[in-house]
């Protein structure tokens, strides 16, 4: 992967410690490809409780994953301290965008990268819908910045 890609870490204003457990690494000694998905998706759990000031309720879904696109940029080991960095980066009408990074907590060296579009979703009709503006706040504010891209008339 391109260096220059990677998002500096100063962006982040969330960072959530994780767990290498044994069954997570492969015979090659290194953490399977398929559990990056399950440490962004509890980190992303975690970020959202800390946007909103507490934890989510999961029998009311309100958002859901539209696109992930996830870039291995070193192989993470058992034994490794790692965290996984969230920030909203984005909102428009309907979906926002999170950008998510592993990496080493001690020598910060980036392990891998993430970006997923969040879609507001009404369960009743199944689509997408427009995004509350108190979900845009509380990135906006949790962020520090405004987010939201404007139309262009």
């Amino acid at each position: 992967m391109n260096p220059e890609l990677i998002p500096n870490p100063d962006l982040f204003r969330h960072s959530a410690p994780m767990q290498i457990r044994f069954n997570d690494v492969d015979v090659l000694g290194h953490m399977n490809n398929t559990v990056y998905f399950t440490l962004y998706d509890t980190a992303k759990a975690d970020y959202f409780a800390a946007v909103r000031g507490e934890k989510m309720d999961w029998k009311h879904v309100d958002i859901v994953v539209a696109n992930v696109n996830c870039a291995y940029i070193a192989p993470i080991f058992f034994g490794e301290e790692i965290e996984v960095l969230t920030a909203c980066s984005s909102i428009s009408e309907k979906s926002f965008k999170l950008i998510q990074m592993i990496r080493e907590k001690n020598t910060l060296e980036p392990k891998s990268f993430c970006e997923t579009i969040m879609v507001s979703f009404n369960p009743e009709t199944q689509k997408a819908s427009e995004m509350p503006e108190v979900w845009k706040r509380m990135l906006c504010d949790f962020e520090q910045k405004d987010l939201i891209k404007r139309k262009m008339m």
